[in-house]
This record gives C-alpha cells, structure tokens and sequence, in this order.
C-alpha cells in the first residue's frame, strides 16, 4: 500500500523549508522515512516477501545517500531533521 495523500501533504507541511517546497532533502528524508516504516512493519507479518525487501534495502540506501549530502552542505539542518525523525541515536 502507498503512503495516502493526506499523510504525504502532512509531512510536506511538517518538514518544508518554504511555501511551495515539495523536493527538499528534508522532506525527501521525511517521505523515505515513512515508506520504510511501513515496509518494516509489512515485513513483521510477511516474512518471506524478499521482493520488496529488496525495495526496502533500495530505499534506505536512497534515505542514507540524502542524510550524507544534507550533513556536508549543513550540519544544522541535519541534526535537526534526524532528532525529529528519531533516526539516529
């Protein structure tokens, strides 16, 4: 299932950095996060769906490639985002 609409926009308002704001880093993070919460939590019930954890293991290499570019252009902006993300420890 795709994360819904109305939850998308939320995290689109959450997460933005400016009014028409829909591709930042920060909102692109926000997004994966949520698709990959979704996988983990599919996967506790179907533990043999290798095809889409393939998908997953793909989407948390796209989340951690973004964490990486956010963190060299500013450090500010990603710890921020992973301590509302509840990312890293």
């Amino acid at each position: 299932m795709a994360i819904v609409q109305e939850k998308t926009q939320e995290l689109i308002q959450k997460f933005k950095r400016h009014d028409k704001d829909t591709g930042s880093p920060e909102v692109q993070v926000a997004l994966l996060s949520e698709r990959i919460t979704y996988l983990t939590e599919h996967f506790k019930t179907h533990k043999k769906d290798h095809h889409s954890r393939r998908g997953l293991l793909k989407l948390v290499g796209q989340r951690r490639r973004l964490l990486d570019y956010l963190r060299t252009v500013d450090v500010a902006r990603y710890k921020t985002l992973i301590e509302q993300l509840g990312i890293r420890k």
